[in-house]
């Protein structure tokens, strides 16, 4: 059932048709063509109790549906094929009740009609709907204005009964399966909706947004920055096709998401060659610097231990810490960011550092000197900072201290 259904639901797609789109196509291919069971028995048994023409309405739909749809399969004609669709919903349940004779008499098979509007509430806009459902109500009106002048058919009692208890039971279960198909449908496109958003933004900050589309700023008093960047970039790139430098480029940066993903980190973007990452935000953590030194430790291990694209890779890595303004800005393809000195900073130690090397200011080093192998650089000239002391971190947690974060070294 599931492979025919597949089947049906990919009639008149096309491959440019957006997910809603197609969705809607397979909604309406599956409820059209899914009803024809239905209405060939319904006009077998109208026969089989002398109702003719009763018998040839619910017989032209499944005459005319399996026609429309193949004109639909080979046109991409979506407009025309729903409103036909929808029109023969809405009116031949309504014809049948007149020929049986009024509404008690044909078992509510009106009821059948209540599947237009709702078949437009899920393949058309609200204002296309709100024509439906007064058609609907026009008819039912029609109905029972008609009924005085209506001729019954003879049918048994429990006939009638027991056609009502089919139309109800059927519609009502048409309905469900449509609502529980577009429903998954729904959630299955808002999971992915949801899990491109998390890629891009915190969920803490996508959390905040769903509620309110506003600026969000906010003030982290104890951050970690990390720049890495490629040495040699330049020339190496050069000598490289725009492919083969990408493929290079996403085997290096998903090496390290997986790094930030193990310590809990927060990426935040990277810039060319450059891969920017940050610990404290937007949740903060009394472990920031320990554990962005311990990810830098990771990454050093990582490039110096693998085969890029072929290459051997070296890195620069820079650290600094200290209070930044975290958050979002504009409207459009926003990101989630850092501003601050201690950024300007942090990138700073990664372009004046040495190749392999993890260089740290002194902010960090306070945090991490009783965790961590440092050496003492001396002083170097940044623009913008003057004179500012370095360290460089050499390797892992000294001995007898608490590792927050155990590693296993990859080199």
């Amino acid at each position: 059932m599931k492979a025919l259904i597949t089947l049906v639901g990919r009639i008149g797609v096309d491959p440019s048709d957006s997910d809603e789109t197609a969705l809607r196509k397979r909604l309406a291919v599956v409820l059209c063509t899914g009803t024809l069971p239905l209405t060939l028995l319904w006009s077998a048994i109208y026969l089989a109790i002398g109702a003719p023409i009763a018998a040839a309405i619910p017989g032209f739909y499944t005459a005319f549906t399996p026609i429309n749809t193949a004109i639909f399969a080979h046109t991409r004609n979506f407009r025309f094929y729903r409103f036909t669709q929808l029109l023969l919903i809405l009116l031949l349940p309504w014809l049948v009740t007149l020929s049986l004779g009024g509404l008690k008499q044909s078992s509510v098979v009106i009821i059948w009609a209540a599947l237009c509007p709702l078949g437009s509430l899920l393949l058309e806009d609200l204002r296309s709907t709100s024509f439906w459902i007064v058609g609907f109500v026009v008819l039912l009106i029609l109905s029972a204005a008609l009924q005085p002048a209506l001729s019954p058919v003879a049918l048994p009692e429990s006939f009638v009964t027991w056609f009502f208890v089919l139309n109800v039971g059927a519609v009502i279960t048409i309905t469900f399966g449509l609502l529980y198909y577009f429903v998954g449908r729904r959630n299955f496109f808002q999971q992915q909706a949801e899990m491109l958003l998390l890629n891009i933004l915190p969920k803490e900050i996508s959390d905040a947004l769903k509620v309110e589309q506003r600026t969000i700023a906010d003030e982290y008093t104890a951050v970690s920055i990390l720049f890495a960047d490629v040495v040699g970039f330049t020339p190496m790139a050069a000598k490289m096709t725009p492919m083969e430098l990408v493929d290079l480029l996403n085997q290096v940066f998903l090496c390290f998401d997986g790094l930030v993903e193990k310590y809990d980190l927060e990426k935040i973007k990277t810039i060319g060659d450059c891969y920017m990452v940050a610990s404290g935000v937007p949740r903060s953590r009394p472990d920031h610097a320990t554990a962005l030194v311990s990810l830098a430790l990771d990454m050093r291990a990582a490039v110096a231990g693998t085969r890029f694209g072929g290459r051997q890779l070296a890195f620069r890595i820079g650290i600094n810490s200290g209070p930044v303004v975290a958050g979002i800005i504009g409207r459009k393809k926003f990101i989630y960011d850092l501003w601050g000195e201690s950024v300007n900073l942090a990138s700073r130690m990664e372009s004046h550092g040495r190749t392999r090397c993890i260089q740290i200011t002194g902010n960090t080093y306070e945090l991490v000197k009783d965790a961590f192998y440092c050496e003492a650089m001396g002083t170097i000239e940044v623009k913008g900072a003057g004179q500012i002391e370095v360290w460089h971190v050499l390797d892992g947690k000294k001995p007898g201290t608490a590792a927050a974060f155990p590693r296993t070294p990859l080199d």
